[in-house]
This record gives C-alpha cells, structure tokens and sequence, in this order.
C-alpha cells in the first residue's frame, strides 16, 4: 500500500474529499516525524512502537578500492511490531510452508550443460572487488591470485 492508496482508503471509509483525506494523513505523518526528530516513542496499542536507535561512528571500507572510510554516528527510526497486528496478520494471511518447497523439475543433462556454459562470446571480467575476492576465497578454500599477476593470459 502507498501513501496515495492509504489516502483514497481514508476519504473513502470516512466519505471525505481527497483533499481533506490527505491534509489528515499529511498531519498524521508530520506529527509522528516530529516526535522522532525530537527523540521521542511513539507507542500505537495493538500496532506496534516507533523509536530512535542511535549507531555510533564507526570506520568502514570502501567495497570497490577496500580504503578505510569513516562513517558518522546516526540516528535511525525503527518500528517494532505489536504483538495484535502480528497475530492478526498471521492469522489471516496465506498460509506459511512448513516444509521445504518442492523440487524443481528435473532438466536433461543436454540443457543443464548448455545452460551452465559460458558463452562463446563473453569475455572475462577484467577486475574483482576485495570483497569478491574474499567470498571466492572462503567458497573455494584457496586463495585467488593477486591482480595482475595471472600469466596464463599472455
């Protein structure tokens, strides 16, 4: 839902021009932002509570180049669900698996290769990011050769 749908729901329920249905929601959502700003909870009995969580500075890395970058200390918003709207939802939403999904159909060994393959005509990537590195690392248990340093490609 949208905040545009939420606005036709109201003036519709409530049989108010679009107009009137919007300035209450604007007005609804401008208050609850106020008191956010000002630090304060806002508690909705049976819905849930909005709050504050501070983050403090912290030195994070650059994904692409791996370079330290510091990062700000911050305030976030954050919703925690009431216990009500979260048995109501479960209640009548669909019905969750409890087991795992079904397989998938099986493929014949022709399509599965041609499927995996790499195309003739792809090239390799030029570059890995550190990150990329390090996931390929921890997947193969070895460690992948430095940057520029692979003379098979000559």
């Amino acid at each position: 839902m949208t905040k545009s749908d939420l606005i036709e729901k109201v003036a519709t329920q409530l049989n108010l021009p679009k107009g009137k249905a919007e300035l209450i929601i604007n007005c609804i959502f401008d208050s609850m932002e106020e008191s956010l700003k000002d630090g304060q909870r806002i508690e909705i009995r049976g819905f849930g509570s909005f709050e504050i969580r501070r983050y403090k500075a912290y030195e994070g890395r650059n994904p692409r180049t791996g370079s330290p970058v510091g990062v700000n200390p911050k305030r976030l918003p954050f919703f925690k669900v009431g216990k009500e709207l979260k048995e109501r939802v479960n209640a009548g939403g669909a019905p969750v698996r409890a087991s795992a999904p079904p397989p998938a159909p099986a493929a014949s060994p022709a399509k599965d290769a041609a499927a995996h393959a790499p195309a003739k005509d792809s090239k390799p990537a030029a570059t890995a990011t550190p990150g990329a590195v390090a996931k390929k690392k921890k997947a193969d248990g070895k460690s992948a050769p430095a940057r520029g340093t692979d003379k098979s490609r000559a």
